[in-house]
């Protein structure tokens, strides 16, 4: 009996399968490989911090055979994950050329990525006095983490490659609560403290020298437009030395925030806000009412000192 109803469900469910929707496609090789895409990050950010991990299969360390086993593997793997996704607007000889093509281009600009990394290594210290060292912020960093998934991710975006660049920045969004679209513009000695709630979208243009806490959206002002908005600047602009703290939300592609601004905690902004200003939210009220006191302990028999001297 369970094995009929079992093979009744199956049959069902290959019939729903033929409806044409999208969610019914059926060969799982056009599309590329998620856990592939992530063991290449894993991969490149031992490229991009080559003193902090090493294979454990190394007896010694080479530096020059090390990095071309690691430039040839993912060289391999992400040729062919650009392949895949290059196969839907053109024949396959041609995708795999310009695959080759693609990621020679992005190893290219590896030394750039790193040199901008360096930037934000140094805004993560020079920002956090809780930072012991360089070392501890690439080790445990959240924010540094989705940082670099970010700006490899953007290489791939630049260079016009679909779904790879998102499939790595929203792996980063995952493992650590930021999300940041490769498609974002982001300067030098970017700081993210914190990290967690942070939302970044694709036509964000942030300058140099700017500082974000936990909690901030830099979004659309309305999506309601749908696809019709595809291509046009619906997220905000963020000029150099700014600061913006937890929960401030900043909205539309029209804002822009001018330089060496701060923007308080839980603001909500959808105008532009002129340079050198502090924004913030006027002090809400408190309002104070005493309880009953137990009185039946020590500490409520004798006055507390630092109470007292409160009062």
């Amino acid at each position: 009996m369970i094995e009929q109803q079992v093979e009744s469900i199956v049959d069902s469910i290959l019939a729903d399968y033929q409806c044409g929707r999208s969610i019914d496609k059926m060969d799982p090789f056009e599309h590329p490989d998620k856990d592939v895409v992530i063991d290449m990050i894993g991969k490149l950010r031992r490229i991009v911090f080559p003193g902090f991990s090493r294979d454990r299969s190394y007896r010694m360390y080479n530096a020059k055979h090390n990095l071309s086993m690691l430039i040839e593997d993912v060289m391999y793997n992400l040729t062919k994950q650009l392949t895949i996704v290059l196969r839907r607007t053109m024949d396959v000889s041609s995708a795999e050329e310009k695959a080759q093509e693609l990621a020679l281009q992005f190893f290219r600009a590896i030394p750039q990525v790193r040199a901008v990394i360096q930037t934000d290594v140094e805004a993560f210290y020079d920002g956090d006095p809780a930072a012991f060292s360089a070392d501890e912020i690439v080790y445990c960093y959240p924010g540094l983490f989705a940082i670099v998934v970010y700006r490899l991710a953007h290489v791939l975006y630049t260079l016009g490659v679909p779904m790879l660049p998102r499939i790595m920045t929203e792996h980063a969004h995952s493992v650590t609560g930021i999300d940041i679209n490769p498609g974002a513009q982001i300067g030098t000695y970017f700081f993210i403290d914190h990290g967690t709630g942070i939302v970044i979208g694709e036509t964000t243009v942030i300058g140099d020298h700017v500082k974000i806490y936990q909690g901030v959206t830099l979004g659309a002002l309305t999506t309601r437009g749908g696809q019709s908005l595809r291509g046009k600047k619906r997220h905000p602009t963020i000029e150099d030395r700014v600061t913006i703290y937890a929960g401030a939300s900043i909205l539309g592609g029209g804002t822009v925030i001018g330089r060496d601004s701060v923007i308080g905690s839980n603001v909500f902004i959808t105008h532009s806000i002129p340079p050198c200003t502090t924004v913030s939210v006027k002090s809400q009220e408190l309002q104070f009412k005493p309880r009953a006191c137990p009185g039946d302990c020590e500490n409520c028999k004798k006055p507390d000192p630092f109470w007292e001297e409160q009062k």
